[in-house]
This record gives C-alpha cells, sequence and structure tokens, in this order.
C-alpha cells in the first residue's frame, strides 16, 4: 500500500449508512449521508408535501390513529424499496440502506409520502454509492457509527456547519511555531480555493487574560464541530493554569487520539518499513490532573492512582478495533502496566481482552505488551505492531517515540475523534518554542492533519491533492527543513507544495 493510499485510509472510521427522519414539522423531511469517512455530510432540507387525503384528516382522528406497520414496494433509480415494521429501507446500486423513523402517524401511514420519499432518496443514494466506490451487502440493521462506540449512545444530531457551500472550522494556532505552521495551511487553502473559513481564536497558554478568549474558542468548537489546532504552551509552575489541550479533549468528549506511525518514501530512516496506528485514549488516566497538597512536602495525586473507568476503556478498545477492521489491519496490541497498577490497568487489560474475543470471527489478532518492554520492542523492532491501543500517558510517550522512528514531530499528523466534535493536529504534542519566529518549522505534519480535517468535511480531491504534493515534496528531497537534515525554511517548503499541486 503506498503512503498516498494508507493515509487516505485514515479517515474510515465509519461504514456507509443513509438515514432520513422526520422532525417535529410533518412536511420537513432531513437527509442525512454517512459516507466511508469519518466525516458526515448533510443534505438540505427536502420538502414532502402531504396527500390532499392526508392534509383533510383532522389532528384528532390522526392521533387517535396507531402507529401500523406496513409493507410498501415500489421501484427507483437506486433499485427496490419496501417498508416493514416503521423501517423504509431502499436496496441496490451499492446495497446502501436508507431508515425512516416516523414522529407523525399521519404521515407514517402516508402512502404518497413514502413513494415520494423514494424518489427523492434515490439521487443521493446513487451519488453517494458511486463517489465512495464501496458496495455493501444487504445489512439486517442499520450499522451504527464506529466513533458511537458506547452502547446506547445516541447518534450525531448536527453535522459541520456549513453555509452556502463553505464549511466554517474552528482554527487555534496555537503557541510556539503554531502560527507559522497555520500559516502555511491558511496559504494553502487560499491557493486552492478550498470551501473552508476560518474562525481564529489566538488563544495562548502562556499569556495571562486569555481565559475568556479560550471560552470563546470552546463555543466555536461547539458550534462548528471541527476544529483544527497547534499546541498550546502548559506551564509548570504551581498554581498555573491547568493544560487548556487536556481541557478541549474532555469538555469536548474527544476521546479518541488517532496518530499513524509510517515509513516516508524518500525519506530514509535507522528503520524500514514501519507501519502502525496509536489509539490512545484522551479523557481520563493520568491526566485527569486531580491533586493537592495535604502537608508542606507532601503532596497526594491522583494521576499516580489514575482514574479509570470500565466505560471509557471499553470505548476505546472498540474504536482500535473497529479501526483495524475498516483499515485492513490484522493485529491489535494494548500496551499497559497492569503488572503492578493492578486495578487501574488491570481494568482497562480485562476490558480490552473481553472486547478482543468478540472481534475474533473478524480474524483480527489481540495480544497485549507492558510499557516499558513496548517501549524497547519499538526502538528494536517496530514492524511488529499494526494497531496499538493505550491509555492517555503512554499514548504521549509512544506517539514520541514512533515519530522518532519516521522522521520527527514535523512529519506525522494526528487526530481527535469524538462523538460529536472532532479536532484535527499534528500527532506529536510539541510546542517548539526553540525555533519559535525562525521560520525553520516544518509545517508537513500540520498541513497532513489539515487533510485528514478535508476527507472529514467531504473534500476529498482537495485533500488528496495537498496530501500527495506534500508526499512527493518529502520524496523528491530537494526542499527540506532543519529538522529533516535540510536548511530550507518554513514558507520554502509551502512554496514547494504549491509548485506540486
Amino acid at each position: 500500500m503506498s503512503w498516498q493510499s494508507a493515509e487516505s485510509t485514515l479517515h474510515r472510521v465509519r461504514p456507509l449508512e443513509v438515514e432520513a427522519w422526520l422532525d417535529a414539522k410533518p412536511e420537513e423531511l432531513h437527509l442525512q449521508l454517512h459516507t466511508t469517512s469519518a466525516r458526515v455530510g448533510y443534505g438540505k432540507s427536502r420538502r414532502v408535501p402531504d396527500s390532499p387525503s392526508s392534509r383533510g384528516r383532522s389532528d384528532a382522528a390522526s392521533q387517535r390513529r396507531p402507529r401500523r406497520k406496513r409493507v410498501v414496494r415500489s421501484s427507483s433509480p437506486a433499485g427496490s424499496a419496501d417498508m416493514d415494521g416503521g423501517g423504509f429501507r431502499v436496496e441496490g446500486a451499492g446495497a446502501a440502506s436508507l431508515i425512516v423513523w416516523p414522529s407523525q402517524p399521519g404521515i407514517a401511514t402516508n402512502m404518497n409520502t413514502l413513494r415520494q420519499l423514494n424518489r427523492a432518496a434515490a439521487p443521493a443514494l446513487k451519488q453517494a454509492t458511486t463517489k465512495s466506490g464501496l458496495v455493501l451487502p444487504n445489512l439486517p440493521q442499520v450499522l451504527r457509527p464506529a466513533t458511537t462506540l458506547a452502547a446506547g449512545t445516541p447518534k450525531i444530531s448536527k453535522g459541520p456547519t456549513k453555509y452556502g457551500g463553505v464549511y466554517t472550522v474552528t482554527l487555534i494556532p496555537g503557541d510556539g511555531v503554531g502560527v507559522e505552521i497555520t500559516d502555511s495551511v491558511k496559504e494553502i487553502f487560499e491557493v486552492m480555493n478550498v470551501p473552508v473559513e476560518w474562525e481564529q481564536f489566538n488563544v495562548s497558554g502562556e499569556t495571562h487574560g486569555s481565559e475568556s478568549l479560550f471560552k470563546e474558542a470552546m463555543e466555536s468548537l461547539k458550534r462548528n464541530k471541527v476544529g483544527l489546532k497547534g499546541i498550546l504552551f502548559t506551564p509548570i509552575e504551581t498554581g498555573s493554569h491547568n493544560s487548556w489541550n487536556v481541557a478541549m479533549r474532555q469538555q469536548l468528549d474527544i476521546y479518541a487520539s488517532l496518530v499513524i506511525c509510517k515509513s516516508l518514501p524518500g525519506y530514509p530512516t535507522r528503520h524500514k518499513d514501519v507501519d502502525f496506528a496509536i489509539i490512545r485514549e484522551n479523557t481520563e488516566g493520568e491526566y485527569s490532573g486531580l491533586e493537592h497538597s495535604s502537608y508542606p512536602g507532601v503532596v497526594e495525586s491522583l494521576k499516580s492512582l489514575k482514574v479509570s473507568t470500565r466505560a471509557k476503556a471499553e470505548r476505546i478498545s472498540r474504536f482500535a478495533f473497529d479501526f483495524a477492521l475498516k483499515n485492513g489491519r490484522k493485529k491489535v496490541t494494548c500496551v499497559h502496566k497492569a503488572n503492578i497498577m493492578k486495578l487501574g490497568d488491570g481494568l482497562f487489560l480485562n476490558t480490552f481482552r473481553r472486547v478482543a474475543e468478540e472481534y475474533k470471527s473478524s480474524g483480527i489478532e489481540s495480544n497485549d505488551m507492558i510499557v516499558d518492554n513496548t517501549s524497547m520492542q519499538l526502538v528494536s523492532r517496530p514492524q511488529q505492531f499494526d494497531v496499538m491501543v493505550m491509555p492517555n500517558l503512554y499514548g504521549n510517550i509512544v506517539s514520541n517515540i514512533g515519530a522518532a522512528l519516521v522522521g520527527g514531530p514535523g512529519t506525522v499528523p494526528g487526530c481527535n475523534i469524538g462523538r460529536e466534535f472532532a479536532l484535527y493536529e499534528p500527532g506529536c504534542r510539541h510546542v517548539a518554542k526553540d525555533i519559535m519566529g525562525t521560520n525553520a518549522a516544518n509545517p508537513a505534519a500540520m498541513i497532513l492533519s489539515a487533510t485528514m480535517m478535508l476527507r472529514h468535511l467531504g473534500l476529498d480531491t482537495q485533500a488528496n491533492q495537498i496530501a500527495e504534493s506534500v508526499y512527493k515534496v518529502i520524496q523528491d528531497g530537494k526542499v527540506r527543513t532543519a529538522d529533516m537534515g535540510g536548511k530550507s525554511k518554513t514558507h520554502e517548503f509551502t512554496q514547494a507544495v504549491l509548485s506540486n499541486l
């Protein structure tokens, strides 16, 4: 698999799924398209008029009539359709599914409405299956998205904010070299006329008075659902604020950090054929930050005790196995320290093993490894790893080791995925204050993270063009920043990417 194709599958954490439902207004039909990526594409509302008989029926009579199960069969450009037990399924042209959950009895039993619904949904179904090139078997039920990994979790009700064909994305450049590398992304997007509008917040972890700006940025993220950010500095002095990077993940419940470490063609490193994914639990563990001083010189810290829950361990474990299943990977390794922390890491490990049993029939292998042995194995024989899942702190350490194996923190993209929000940032969370303002930072990781965001928004064409251009610049070796052994500047790397488009 080429780097381009491997990177393009990074986002596939959700199966093809088409749903429609009727809300409190019976005349409004909302069509929601889940494509093969982690994104959600939203179609515009379509009005489905009632039939004359339906309009003539009194509301009282409509309310008295119980919901009845009907079977309706019709034809459309997408294939055949039938309704059974309140669910309306369209089959053919890729064997996707369309389900209607009726909220109004009058609408649920209206034959004309169902036929119009079939005709309205068929073009969208055909376009979605043709564009993705994916043909699914006849599914016995609607597949739940891989990001709703907790049992019983409701599906997303609203997607990325989009006005007039342009997506609104929250941008937080961050501290250190963040402004320089996000400027590269903005320049590339502007040249390519990418339909993304930025809501930029220059939040800083170093300056006082940024608390209100941070709250504004959080409101923007909650409104837009998607964000691109650099790394915010976290002071280590006693009495300073807690990490705002952690606060974002916890408040938005973006629980899964995903980093891909893969050898780059044209850039030789100590090890060849490295290709593994690091999946890190983002919201608990040592990063809970619960500590206090009970006596002068004595600190009681829940960072040493950890905060671990079975629900979140199961959620991240299922995410890892679902990711492996949808991306053609064969093995998932759980990284832990259960030999010492028998309760905290023991809970994580036992939950992982229980989830692994459910995926045996899918042909995915599973094993576990103590974190200190994992570190040694990574630097001696990294080719043995495929997908790795681990608690919070171990993921931070392992992602830095993995980045060093394939080219450094400037080359590894990353993303943070939750049930409702997505936040994209470089895979290695370094502020790089030592080179701030020197125009020497490598923008590749931030640019590639931005292409992952574009796929999430459904802009695959632009994402592929930009990603392929970045890989070509690295492979040619003519323009390399200092971290990759060259002398090129940030703006020179950006211009090289633009020249290869």
